[in-house]
């Protein structure tokens, strides 16, 4: 049985299992990988006790240590976290509303639980202790996954991940270049596999553009699409021009020269769009696919997360769908399908992806590397936008693991 079934399986069972066996384990045996020096029940993280500015971000020495509540979560100790214009967001209180939800859905908990709050959604680490239902990891493994949303995050010294959320780290990478790719990895995938239905059997000669392409997931759509032999149109500013095409991509569209529609209309038509853009690009992008050939048009700017913000949990999803359904059907009967691409955190799909970085047909895209002490700045430099690769801390190095 692979992985991605003996996941699906385990899932339906695990909330029936005893936690107390697993807890018990965990308090049995003493930690003797800690670098903390002090009581093995904290550790040192960067947390925020509000949402708001860069200003709410606070290190401490006492965030509460992981513990393992399900018998298929592993114990991470982190070596390096990478870090997403998602965790500048989140730092201001983006989608509080359906992540209070996902932590606490019988709303048993009083409003402000989630704090202190720990950021940072990419990670690469060691693998410090397994839970009894762990199949295929084991101590001592280095590891990289996508840490989802509604969970405390990477900028920490451990943290704890479900079983099919991790994967193996591609041995051609350190650990700085590993926390570089989850997210966006998993974020490409969710949109181009599980959503556009694209895969390396179907990809060869298709036509893809992907708007916004020298961001974290374009970078990454970049390469995956050409390793898979599509043809990748770009649209990006003229001086990110040569650092795309230094990825693979096939043909770039500058946006600063005009309206990039005009001379994307020149182009023939397309099987698929990712944009990573949003905005207004929704009412002309849709005329760039070749109509009644299964097209799609895949978008990763919704609407979901602010509606659930504003409107609450019952009328925001509501709302959601309601848009949804009228855009998706309003283009259906041009013959084009509209989708919402959405993060998903896989560790399957990373295994996946792990074989193509480890055979050279996809590399990291590091920006700048900040030390532990200088979370806010690297904060302050994911704020400023226009980067050109990813935003990493490290953590610690694997030689401080006991």
């Amino acid at each position: 049985m692979n992985r991605s079934v003996h996941f699906a399986y385990k899932s339906n069972t695990l909330l029936f299992k005893n936690k107390a066996l697993c807890l018990n384990s965990v308090v049995s045996r003493q930690r003797q990988f800690s670098t903390t020096k002090s009581c093995l029940n904290i550790m040192p993280a960067w947390v925020i006790d509000k949402y708001g500015g860069n200003d709410v971000l606070r290190f401490t020495k006492n965030a509460a240590f992981p513990i393992i509540n399900y018998p298929n979560e592993v114990i991470v100790k982190v070596c390096a976290a990478g870090l997403n214009p998602l965790d500048v967001k989140m730092r201001a209180g983006y989608g509080a509303a359906t992540m209070s939800m996902k932590r606490d859905p019988l709303n048993i908990k009083q409003s402000g639980s989630e704090f202190p709050l720990i950021l940072g959604r990419d990670v690469s680490g060691v693998i410090m202790e397994c839970g009894l239902d762990v199949k295929y990891f084991k101590e001592r493994d280095e590891v990289w996954a996508a840490i989802p949303p509604w969970k405390q995050g990477s900028l920490a010294e451990f943290v704890v991940l479900s079983g099919n959320e991790i994967s193996l780290k591609p041995k051609s990478l350190s650990h700085i270049e590993a926390a570089s790719l989850p997210y966006v990895a998993n974020t490409a995938w969710s949109a181009l596999v599980n959503t556009g239905g694209l895969s390396k059997d179907n990809c060869a000669n298709k036509r893809i553009l992907i708007l916004g392409g020298s961001g974290g997931v374009g970078t990454f759509a970049i390469q995956m699409l050409k390793a898979w032999k599509g043809h990748v149109t770009v649209t990006c500013s003229q001086n990110a021009e040569q650092f795309v095409r230094g990825l693979g991509a096939d043909h770039v569209v500058d946006y600063t020269a005009g309206p990039v529609e005009k001379p994307l209309r020149a182009l023939e038509k397309f099987d698929l769009i990712l944009d990573n853009i949003g905005g207004d690009t929704e009412q002309w992008a849709l005329e760039l696919l070749k109509p009644w050939t299964g097209a799609k048009y895949v978008t990763l700017v919704t609407p979901f997360l602010q509606n659930t913000d504003q409107l609450g949990i019952a009328d925001g999803m509501m709302q959601t769908a309601a848009t949804m359904t009228t855009k998706a059907l309003k283009h259906l009967i041009k013959g084009v399908h509209y989708r919402w691409g959405l993060f998903a955190p896989s560790g399957p799909a990373l295994d996946e992806i792990r074989e193509m970085v480890d055979e050279g047909q996809i590399r990291p895209v590091v920006e700048e590397i900040f030390s532990f002490s200088e979370v806010p700045k690297a904060f302050e430099k994911i704020e400023r936008g226009h980067a050109r690769g990813k935003t990493v801390v490290q953590i610690s190095k694997p030689g401080d693991i006991s």
